[in-house]
């Protein structure tokens, strides 16, 4: 029997479009196995352990919000909400994760934000509390959304701090601009707190403001963690790495439930603890093995098929070419991303010779003398 994905339609709810309580009011409560089957159905494969934890937060956070907004049960009678730190190599379906279940099934508000951008208030580099701003843009400027809505800070690893201890019990005046720094001001917020972030993304201490809450947003720290292991092993403070070691152990996804869970080897990493306890969660990716990639390069190719029926050409591929692409994308080492890589590295040549033309014809994917060759045949 064929499941459908039944998502959220905020045009189902034009009298109430405005309030937050008429856009809950309309969100269907999807169970955490519905929200995983709906993510097959949008072509997510693969990470069966860490899709059903996620899948479970997306359910508590919708749930809370439908009981506080809803219902009416105060907030001191439900469980806080629940953020999660995502652990995992390149590629393995992190942020996509996050973009399908409250982009394309839930259809919350949300934001993915590249951390490495972000500098402590004052210094070069965008202003911690831009992501709320964004978080509000994503809701069209209704603050009672937003605060309903889901934050995603992807590269969460880059923002460890320098070497230097004395900062976590809070001595020394010290700045640390892109480390430490970004940290602190992300802690009140991933906390929860009414915090008054800018309208623009200028000089945001000058603009106009307003109050957002973010207890009820939930926050995803997304990274890879690369060397995590070999910094609780040796004790240092940086991020040191073993030249010896093999790639499956300085990646973080190798880390045991155990050692997930240690907020000291945060610590060491370059984090404060505190920060780390705000997170509930800390969920484990796996990298995508030959199998999930196969099923992913068919869809993948799947719309590439569809954007050369547009130029007027069909687009063929031979069996023996999805073996090839996937071991051309497993020794790059960034999943799914090395599949576009692998695709256009042989196609690129021939859109160019054909894109635009307004010609019709086949172009055929084909493999002869263990070399990947695109034939192009023109109809006259």
């Amino acid at each position: 029997m064929t499941k459908t994905c039944t998502s959220y339609n905020p045009q189902k709810s034009r009298n109430t479009a405005t309030t937050a309580e008429g856009r809950l009011n309309a969100l269907p409560v999807l169970s955490p196995q519905k929200i995983n089957d709906c993510l097959d159905e949008f072509g997510y494969h693969g990470q069966n352990e860490a899709r059903r934890s996620v899948c479970l937060n997306a359910y508590r956070h919708v749930k809370r919000l439908k009981s506080l907004h809803v219902k009416k049960i105060p907030c001191h009678l439900l469980p806080q909400h629940s953020n999660a730190i995502l652990i995992g190599p390149t590629g393995c379906g992190k942020s996509y994760i996050i973009e399908l279940i409250f982009g394309k099934i839930l259809k919350l508000p949300y934001v993915i934000v590249e951390m490495t951008r972000f500098a402590e208030t004052g210094y070069v580099g965008d202003d911690v509390l831009n992501i709320l701003t964004r978080l509000l843009e994503s809701a069209n400027g209704d603050l009672g959304l937003a605060e309903c809505g889901v934050v995603a800070l992807d590269e969460f690893d880059k923002i460890a701090g320098s070497n230097s201890n004395a900062r976590f019990a809070g001595q020394g005046t010290t700045k640390d601009v892109s480390g430490y720094g970004v940290q602190r001001e992300l802690l009140k917020m991933v906390e929860g707190a009414d915090i008054q972030i800018p309208l623009d993304y200028g000089f945001s201490n000058r603009g106009s403001r307003r109050v957002m809450s973010t207890r009820n947003i939930t926050f995803f720290a997304l990274g890879a963690f690369t060397g995590f292991k070999d910094v609780e092993r040796s004790g240092r403070n940086g991020i040191g790495f073993n030249k010896n070691a093999e790639e499956e152990e300085r990646i973080a996804y190798k880390l045991s439930e155990e050692e997930a869970e240690d907020i000291g080897g945060f610590q060491t990493y370059g984090f404060i603890p505190e920060l780390i306890a705000r997170f509930n969660r800390i969920t484990l990716f796996q990298p995508l093995d030959a199998a999930t990639l196969t099923k992913i390069l068919c869809n993948k190719l799947e719309k590439y098929k569809v954007e050369f029926n547009e130029e007027g050409f069909e687009l063929q591929v031979n069996n023996n070419v999805f073996d090839f692409l996937v071991k051309e994308a497993l020794k790059k080492r960034t999943g799914a991303r090395a599949l576009d890589s692998a695709i256009m590295k042989y196609l690129e040549g021939v859109c160019f010779e054909c894109f635009g033309q307004g010609r019709i014809g086949t172009v055929t994917l084909r493999l002869g003398k263990g070399k990947l060759q695109a034939e192009v045949k023109i109809r006259a």
